[in-house]
């Protein structure tokens, strides 16, 4: 079991519905039913963080570093951060603003009826649609970081009948209609717009999930785990969370990690706890054994994955 540090005063087509649990055939593409359109401060126990380093989350109109994951999280005992590169994805999830208020909500403003499997809520927005689901929180992390760098390129995922939706010929004005089971770019009004990003986000997640995303992705071994992996099971039923940040212990090289989700319905995304050690944020490589035991979900080492880059 983990042990933590306090917190010392200093200063995250038509056809089916692909999503977390879900019960369908894998044909075509999936679509998802649309309804309408005081913190403490932690001490930093490595330098990941460069004041001439500008971390950028769009949906935000203002951004305080005090209220970002790597101020609000404590470190378990004998753990350091994983030191992550300028700019980096690492960094960028390191950062991300938490929200004051704990509480999971759905897209259309209830609380989640489960409020126990969180121990952090990020302050990111789900939207006012069923749409953000579990894969869909995943993609969207990883194309906010994308679209905040200015990596347009590398902004791209695919239907789940494999055609691949680059935000680079969406935002030259183009629109992927779909005529049978098959995509058609047609002109339109879309750019490289935050407005427009979003929208090129809803149509992924109408068509996207599970089982396209892990197809988009390489095993990676549990002990070479970071920030920005993501645990997935590809499929109907179906779930994906990803990495938010990793420590190791420097005498025993153990390594932990956080993990975020969103769920169904379309939820906040949030920092799962870990239930077999009271309820830690902190996840322990070596305390692992077959299986990694999470508030809703239970996954295999054999999941993780990562982006092919």
């Amino acid at each position: 079991m983990i042990k933590r540090i306090k917190y010392i005063p200093l200063f995250l087509f038509t056809s089916i519905i692909a999503s977390c649990q879900t019960n369908n055939q894998d044909v075509g593409v999936s679509h998802k039913t649309i309804q309408e359109d005081s913190l403490t401060v932690q001490e930093l126990v490595v330098s990941s963080h460069d004041d001439t380093v500008s971390y950028n989350y769009s949906w935000q109109t203002s951004y305080d570093y005090k209220k970002s994951l790597i101020n609000t999280i404590e470190l378990p005992e004998g753990y350091k951060r994983v030191a992550a590169n300028k700019n980096s994805f690492a960094s960028w999830l390191q950062h991300l603003p938490i929200s004051t208020d704990n509480t999971v909500y759905l897209y259309n403003g209830e609380k989640k009826y489960n409020q126990n499997a969180q121990f952090k809520v990020l302050d990111i927005d789900v939207g006012n649609k069923d749409l953000q689901q579990c894969a869909d929180a995943v993609m969207r992390l990883r194309a906010e970081y994308l679209y905040a760098t200015n990596q347009y390129n590398e902004i791209h995922f695919k239907y789940t009948n494999g055609v691949n939706i680059p935000f680079s010929k969406w935002s030259r004005g183009y629109y992927p209609s779909l005529k049978g089971n098959k995509v058609v770019w047609v002109n339109s009004s879309n750019n490289a717009s935050y407005k427009s990003f979003k929208k090129y986000m809803t149509n992924i997640f109408m068509y996207a999930g599970t089982a396209s995303l892990e197809k988009e992705m390489k095993s990676i071994p549990l002990s070479d785990i970071q920030a920005g992996d993501v645990l997935i099971k590809g499929g109907f039923p179906g779930h994906a969370v990803t990495v938010l940040d990793v420590v190791v212990n420097e005498k025993t090289n153990d390594k932990a990690f956080l993990i975020a989700q969103s769920y169904m319905p379309a939820q906040s995304i949030h920092i799962l706890k870990n239930p077999n050690d009271n309820n830690s944020p902190w996840y322990s490589v070596s305390e692992l054994k077959q299986v990694i035991e999470t508030p809703e979900w239970t996954f295999y080492p054999d999941q993780l994955k990562r982006y092919v880059e």
